[in-house]
């Protein structure tokens, strides 16, 4: 009886240590190619380094995020359109970040599936390098696991983890109060939130992925994973002028519950909807779901990724850089005195 490799034994309970090994070969130098000051080290060992004097800080402190994709991921496998879910999560991570004031430095990654397809995989990573250069943080390192049993044959799950630092005394929010102005910055979609919901509205009007979607002419599947705006370098920019007094990351949640995160009492926003233009996306799914406004407005970024805290006499300032940087942005409110978020005018819905 010829006795079988450990390599192979192993393989038949179904995790390919080999094609861990091809994996990360095959993305060393897409993890290069977000090298940044500060990056010491490259994929492969135990742990990571990074270097915060040679990123420019002399008194830092650091922060941190970790977020995933959510059920996003589910339209990606069905589709096997998976380039661009890695933006996603990079977004969703440094996109946190930038609300406390700190520069987005280094990202991680986790990847776990029921069994590595190489080609699949450095398809998701490639998309992670991409948001990685969007907003000038360096990969330098992650996980792969193979868990069959755990998952479906085709599933997998991604989860990042994102560091970045400020100067002690740049953290944000910082002073805000009662007639400063809040400005909406234009999302690129749905992002990456509310996607239980949209699958169940696909389900129920028994539309396929692959057909054209009703408020455009691509494929429905691709229109839905149109990746998570990056506002990194926009608002980096801003808050290195000192125009921002606060920001708001709107995520789960939407503009009622994380508006409110930033705010003390006894101060609350009041957000003019007249001042928000709905996206196709977002004026199809609203229509479909019947939702009532309230849910839309806590479920939905309704078309606004990011919301910034502005003193009246910097919003044109802060307007013009955002121009400048391609962003779609508008004043949709100010702060007032009370709890929570008031609406006034409504969501426009053809």
């Amino acid at each position: 009886m010829t006795k079988k490799k450990e390599s192979d034994v192993y393989k038949n309970s179904g995790v390919n240590i080999d094609a861990g090994n091809n994996f990360v070969t095959a993305i060393k130098p897409l993890a290069r190619s977000t090298r940044r000051n500060g990056a010491l080290s490259s994929l492969g060992g135990f742990g990571a380094l990074f270097d915060l004097k040679a990123a420019g800080y002399d008194d830092p402190i650091l922060v941190a995020a970790t977020d995933g994709v959510g059920t996003k991921l589910k339209i990606a496998i069905e589709t096997r359109a998976l380039s661009s879910v890695g933006i996603d999560l990079v977004a969703m991570c440094v996109n946190d970040l930038i609300c406390q004031g700190a520069e987005p430095l280094f990202f991680l990654d986790y990847l776990a599936t029921a069994k590595l397809n190489v080609s699949e995989a450095t398809d998701i990573i490639e998309g992670i390098t991409k948001g990685c250069k969007l907003a000038n943080i360096a990969l330098i390192g992650g996980e792969t696991a193979e868990m069959p049993g755990m998952y479906d044959k085709g599933d997998f799950d991604l989860a990042g983890f994102a560091v970045g630092a400020l100067n002690r005394g740049k953290n944000l929010p910082k002073n805000i109060k009662k007639g400063d102005r809040l400005i909406g910055i234009g999302s690129s979609g749905i992002h990456s939130n509310g996607f239980s919901l949209v699958r169940k509205i696909i389900r129920d009007l028994d539309l396929s992925l692959d057909s054209e979607a009703p408020f455009s002419k691509r494929k429905l599947g691709i229109e839905l994973l149109e990746p998570t705006r990056i506002y990194v370098k926009s608002v980096l920019d801003l808050h290195k002028k000192n125009l921002i007094k606060g920001l708001a990351h709107i995520t789960g949640g939407g503009l009622t519950e994380n508006v409110p995160r930033i705010l003390n009492k006894p101060l609350g926003a009041e957000i003019n909807l007249n001042s928000i233009v709905l996206p196709e996306v977002f004026q199809w799914l609203l229509s479909q779901a019947k939702l009532e406004q309230h849910e839309a407005l806590r479920i939905f970024n309704c078309g606004i990724g990011m919301v910034l805290v502005v003193s009246e006499e910097n919003v044109s300032e802060t307007l013009s850089i955002l121009q400048n940087y391609k962003e779609k942005a508008m004043v949709i409110g100010e702060i007032i005195e009370g709890v929570g978020v008031k609406y006034s005018g409504a969501l426009h819905v053809n």
